[in-house]
């Protein structure tokens, strides 16, 4: 932790005191680093200044998904979806996040059935009746970055993938109950995995979610296969996305080799995740983005 004088400004921008503002919740996070805890990085705990302007970001993000939602259907190509990802956000004054993002060359993620992550919008693919597919839609306005998903159910689901994409999303409410400050970042990717496995399903490893707002991926990494009380301490004003891949088989999966973006399951079975963005507060979360 930085050593600042008690009666100089606070480190966070706000212009009181640092002893009337950040010097106790400094001497918390130094309680619990000596006893062997991770713990935040000043640059990671989000200012109000920032937080609005990460939370207007993020209404562009609910509005572009939402947008999605009202026209997803069967017969939709997700080179469609793409296009009408970027007009939304464009429209609003705002950047799709993903488009060019290290090669990346689309404005949005299309995973469908048995893909996890990362899938490439196409004009060859088509929405079949049946399918299950997750839109991840990530936004910047301003400079600042919102970052959610959804599954939709396209036409007749069979039950068997209508229940993985359910338990998958009841998974990130059993996660959000340990969303708190002083809590672990492992207390909630332990509760969610715990579920997951109860419900006969099984979380992906490799891939996690991730701190958002001033930057697309930020600390702290956030894995759902984690242990109580380990991981990053969660304090007021963290930010990270909880976006839980659920395999209905195994949690093994593999990157295409020729677009090397496209996540695959390796047993070929589907996979479901949705994805919103939390802000830690002094008495629990908000949800920015969903």
């Amino acid at each position: 932790m930085h050593m600042i004088d008690r009666n100089s400004p606070c480190w966070c921008g706000s212009g009181l005191k640092y002893k009337k503002c950040h010097y106790d919740f400094d001497e918390k996070l130094k309680m619990y680093e000596n006893k062997g805890c991770i713990v935040p990085e000043h640059n990671m705990i989000k200012t109000p200044e920032q937080i609005e302007k990460i939370k207007a970001s993020a209404r562009v993000n609910i509005a572009v998904l939402d947008y999605v939602a009202e026209h997803i259907k069967a017969g939709v190509t997700t080179e469609e979806i793409d296009q009408w990802v970027y007009d939304e956000t464009t429209k609003r004054g705002a950047i799709p996040a993903p488009l060019n993002f290290e090669g990346f060359p689309k404005s949005v993620c299309t995973s469908i059935n048995e893909v996890v992550c990362h899938g490439i919008p196409d004009p060859e693919r088509v929405l079949q009746d049946g399918d299950i597919i997750n839109v991840d839609c990530s936004t910047i306005l301003d400079g600042y970055y919102s970052d959610s998903s959804r599954m939709f159910c396209i036409g007749d689901v069979s039950p068997e993938k209508k229940r993985l994409v359910e338990i998958t999303r009841q998974s990130i409410e059993v996660g959000l109950k340990e969303v708190k400050p002083w809590n672990f970042l492992g207390d909630m990717g332990a509760a969610i995995h715990d579920f997951v496995r109860e419900n006969g399903y099984s979380v992906v490893r490799e891939i996690g979610g991730h701190g958002v707002g001033l930057q697309f991926h930020e600390e702290p990494w956030v894995s759902y296969v984690s242990e109580r009380g380990t991981e990053m301490l969660m304090v007021p004003g963290m930010m990270f996305t909880i976006e839980p891949m659920v395999n209905m088989g195994k949690p093994d999966v593999f990157v295409d080799a020729d677009d090397d973006w496209t996540v695959y399951t390796e047993d070929g079975k589907p996979s479901a995740q949705w994805e919103i963005q939390v802000l830690v507060t002094e008495d629990g979360y908000e949800i920015i983005a969903y």
